[in-house]
């Protein structure tokens, strides 16, 4: 009798650790890390997220599957990316991604000195107090940048031979982000070209008709537009408003002439975006951002769209149509 029950204690206790082993085995899995996305655009108007996840999906994390991003938007009002990025700090994140310029990378910075910190922005990161050395960035941050203060000197001299008459070439600007580096270096170009060139503000996608109509009143003949979070993520928009107005545009961001831009120089933002997703992936992986170098572009790229140009009825000069390294028909 005591042989038996103990046989029956013995198999139910083996049917109950049936039970009891897999939920052990997967409480001793390790959890998904967690990396914060702070962004100063919306998920509505934001390209380039899909290449920041294969960029991550190429060092081999699927969000939902063996990873978790947490997304914070500040949908274009940069004075919530401080409290935004403190609310990321309390989720448990293993990385931020501040992806949206200084103003996003500042507010991850001020929340944290320690949760290691991915930026891209459009200017010198040094400048601008977000790392002490591109090499050897030191602390908690690194990231990429497009270095677009230097390039835009580039872009109005391309637009002054494209369209060399005494008609000013302008300038669209957002005030939240780096305006007043991006507007001495486009003066500058100015004075070297003998051309005026005007500054014409937009905080928001609210303000680009009255951008536009400043535009038309200075009898602008062409406009730069430059590579900030808020004109890359409504390209689409700012395109339509090129066509409406007949505008020859010039974008830094290499992908954006094929949404309608005359023309692009500058590196991909998109690639740039992919490369953030692998920074990410490696200090996921056990590197520190003190030991990962801020990256700037290796390939700077000119495209024209003569699709466009035939549009508004302008012929490129063979010198200049023989320098780009694509054309898009």
């Amino acid at each position: 009798m005591a042989i038996g029950i103990g046989r029956r204690q013995f198999i139910s206790a083996l049917g109950g650790a049936g039970l009891v082993w897999p939920l052990v085995a997967r409480a001793q899995q390790p959890p998904m890390p967690v990396v914060g996305w702070l962004s100063s655009t919306s998920p509505e108007s934001s390209p380039a997220l899909p290449y920041f996840q294969q960029g991550l999906a190429d060092l081999g994390y699927i969000d939902g599957q063996n990873l978790i991003i947490e997304y914070r938007w500040a949908r274009h009002h940069t004075e919530l990316l401080p409290s935004l990025a403190t609310d990321l700090v309390g989720a448990n994140i293993s990385v931020i991604a501040a992806v949206s310029g200084v103003p996003a990378a500042r507010a991850a910075m001020a929340a944290t000195t320690t949760i290691p910190i991915v930026f891209i922005t459009p200017g010198d990161p040094i400048r601008e107090g977000l790392v002490a050395s591109l090499n050897r960035p030191d602390g908690n941050v690194t990231g990429l940048t497009m270095t677009h203060t230097v390039l835009i000197r580039k872009q109005i001299e391309l637009l002054n031979e494209l369209l060399p008459n005494t008609a000013p070439l302008a300038i669209i600007s957002d005030p939240n982000t780096e305006a007043e580096d991006l507007e001495t270096n486009s003066r500058l170009a100015g004075q070297t070209l003998g051309r005026r060139i005007v500054i014409v503000n937009a905080a928001n996608e609210n303000d680009f008709d009255a951008a536009w109509a400043s535009v038309v009143v200075e009898k602008a003949s062409g406009l730069v537009v430059p590579d900030r979070p808020l004109f890359v993520s409504r390209h689409n928009q700012l395109a339509e408003l090129v066509s409406r107005y007949r505008l020859p545009a010039i974008y830094p961001p290499a992908d954006l002439a094929s949404s309608g831009g005359l023309m692009s120089y500058g590196a991909s933002t998109f690639d740039m975006f992919r490369r953030a997703g692998e920074f990410v992936g490696k200090i996921l992986r056990g590197a520190k951002p003190a030991d990962i170098p801020v990256e700037e572009p290796t390939k700077i790229v000119l495209k024209i769209n003569l699709k466009t140009a035939k549009q508004l009825g302008i012929a490129f000069p063979l010198p200049l149509l023989g320098r780009a390294d694509e054309v898009v028909e």
